[in-house]
């Protein structure tokens, strides 16, 4: 028996899915393609040995198919993890549809997509996301009843962005307080790096916290428009080589990879983008030798489906918040792990969240 080797070029021309890097033994990939609306979109679902796999719906102008299908692997591995180590009884799940939200998205896409989460029969729970808003889950939601994150007005919990900030707010806390020895963030200086919904929610908190906040996305606008609410600094330069405490990722993931990883000056980084480390185990290790505190993103940013997942539990918006804040005592103590075990933030974080689950798969 011969065994054949693959360069990545050839592994996805021979097999695209099962091949793709990112798949992790992933329960079930759905193909959605509606040719009236102009719909294309996958779903991925990664885990349901909790429960039902949520994750919201990113709608973005991906490159390729190739690169659709690589982020909805990678982002709904990333939500088994953060459903788990937040203790909740779901599983993971994301889905992408491909398109430029601000021009291709019409009410009819947003139907055809919500016709195959109806087809999935609650294996799959979607929600909001990059590109997706609240009345887009309303229009789901007159589908299907398998969405959250639909408006108050309807029986929902709304915008989930402000608990997700709140819970990226407490991770960076906990973070500074075992890096520098108190969580008080008065002086420190910090870098959001992009300003959406989230961003905007994280740096009203440390500004009110008292720390200098310097603010940095590609829409110049919006910087300008932030800056001014909240007394924050507009940031131009690379962001990686800023002298800052903290560095706060909030827009898309990947951003310590190869290239920026030895540029970081800041000694702490905690922020809500999804999956920023763009190889877990290489550069979590590299910034575990550098002395960098990185506070785990699919830990910190869960504020948003603990709040989401209050409509499926009937807890309300107190509840939610309670368990949002608990998320600073929850960083430490996988920071602390981490460095009693000798392994990386990250790795512990998982850990968490792997026993979780192996527990209650071999319960059954």
């Amino acid at each position: 028996m011969t065994t054949k080797h693959y360069t990545p070029e050839e592994l996805k021309k021979v097999d695209p899915v099962f091949g793709q890097f990112s798949f992790n033994g992933h329960e079930q990939i759905v193909f959605c393609h509606d040719k009236d609306s102009g719909l294309k979109a996958i779903i991925g679902i990664h885990n349901t040995v909790l429960g039902p796999a949520l994750g919201g719906t990113r709608m973005w102008h991906y490159n390729s198919e190739w690169e659709a299908l690589n982020d909805v692997l990678r982002l709904s591995r990333g939500m088994t993890y953060k459903s788990a180590i937040s203790g909740l009884d779901l599983g993971g799940g994301k889905a992408v549809i491909i398109g430029n939200s601000k021009k291709d998205k019409t009410p009819e896409m947003i139907k055809a997509f919500a016709k195959y989460v109806h087809s999935l029969s609650g294996r799959y729970i979607t929600a909001e996301d990059v590109g997706t808003t609240t009345p887009d889950m309303d229009l789901i939601r007159s589908i299907t009843p398998h969405v959250t994150g639909i408006s108050e007005s309807l029986g929902g919990s709304g915008n989930p962005s402000p608990v997700t900030a709140y819970g990226v707010f407490m991770g960076l806390k906990a973070a500074a307080k075992f890096k520098f020895g108190s969580d008080e963030l008065g002086g420190k200086k910090v870098l959001v790096q992009g300003i959406g919904n989230v961003g905007e929610t994280l740096v009203k908190h440390l500004t009110n916290e008292g720390a200098e906040v310097y603010i940095t996305d590609l829409s110049e606008e919006r910087v300008a428009e932030v800056a001014q609410k909240y007394q924050a600094k507009a940031f131009t330069g690379d962001v990686y080589s800023a002298d800052v405490d903290i560095y706060a990722p909030c827009a898309l993931g990947a951003t310590i990879n190869d290239d920026t990883i030895e540029k970081i000056k800041a000694q702490v980084i905690a922020g809500a983008a999804n999956n920023q480390l763009a190889d877990e185990q290489k550069h979590g290790k590299r910034l575990q030798e550098r002395g960098i505190v990185y506070a785990p993103d699919f830990l910190i940013n869960a504020g948003g489906i603990i709040n989401v997942f209050g409509e499926i539990a009937n807890y309300g918006s107190e509840e939610a918040l309670r368990r949002t804040e608990n998320i600073y005592n929850t960083t430490l103590d996988i920071l602390n792990y981490a460095q009693q075990h000798n392994v990386t933030a990250n790795q512990a974080a998982m850990k968490k969240a792997e026993d979780r689950i192996d527990a209650k798969k071999n319960s059954k």
